[in-house]
């Protein structure tokens, strides 16, 4: 082979690896706004709406099937060896993650529906927080992955601590509030089902941190990170909804 023709392959293979990152970057960001929307949808008790949240999450799908195709383009196109092989693998493991909290985000849209059907509560407003700090975990991972970031994405692995404490926290309110008073407990079990999804979603975002990190560094990130969840204590039973 010449050494344009290698140059050229190389090209090809360069911009189409940064192609796949961009739409690896974007369908996480759809993955973010499904959650952002599935949030919206609780606080209007508008079911209809929350139906649509829940069509939307096809779009992700469907963009992580074309990244797998993708990725086999890129096998076929360069055998991609050591940092290039860690590229072609990253982004095929983190597009699944993605795929799963868009799964997670449409679960609390379902949720939401049965959730408008009953008497409002005030401890819905506690899912704003926890949704928060998991939009801002997928935002950040997202950039670190973009970017190359290990050090961003090293942070967002260690600060997923916060959003376990704060689900932990609210696991314990919605437990006071059905203890309180029996007609609270149709609706803080779903509000339990969705708080679990939430704190699933920024699971994801460790995995994909954990994953920018080999890729960046070859190396697997072993550090001993604290979990601020505490509910699958024997008194505090694990929940959550089945990613479809």
């Amino acid at each position: 082979m010449s050494g344009s023709s290698k140059e050229h392959i190389i090209k090809s293979y360069d911009d189409e690896l940064t192609r796949l990152t961009g739409e690896i970057v974007r369908m996480g960001e759809l993955s973010v706004t499904q959650l952002e929307a599935a949030i919206d949808v609780v606080e209007r008790r508008d079911g209809q709406a929350a139906q649509r949240v829940v069509l939307n999450d096809d779009a992700i799908d469907q963009l992580e099937q074309e990244i797998s195709h993708d990725v086999v383009r890129l096998l076929a196109l360069r055998a991609p060896i050591a940092s290039d092989l860690r590229n072609v693998f990253a982004a095929l493991r983190i597009a699944a993650d993605i795929e799963r909290i868009g799964d997670y985000a449409a679960n609390v849209a379902k949720r939401s529906i049965p959730l408008s059907m009953v008497a409002p509560i005030a401890a819905t407003g506690g899912l704003d927080h926890l949704a928060e700090l998991a939009a801002h975990e997928v935002r950040e991972v997202l950039l670190a992955y973009r970017d190359r970031d290990a050090e961003r994405a090293y942070q967002v692995w260690k600060n997923d601590i916060e959003l376990d404490e704060a689900y932990t926290g609210y696991f314990r309110q919605l437990l006071t509030y059905m203890m309180e008073d029996p007609r609270n407990i149709t609706p803080c079990t779903h509000l339990l089902f969705m708080a679990k999804n939430i704190e699933r979603i920024g699971d994801h975002a460790t995995n994909i941190a954990e994953n920018v990190w080999f890729q960046v560094t070859g190396e697997p990130l072993t550090k001993q990170r604290s979990k601020g969840d505490l509910t699958s204590a024997p008194e505090l039973p694990k929940l959550g909804d089945k990613a479809d």
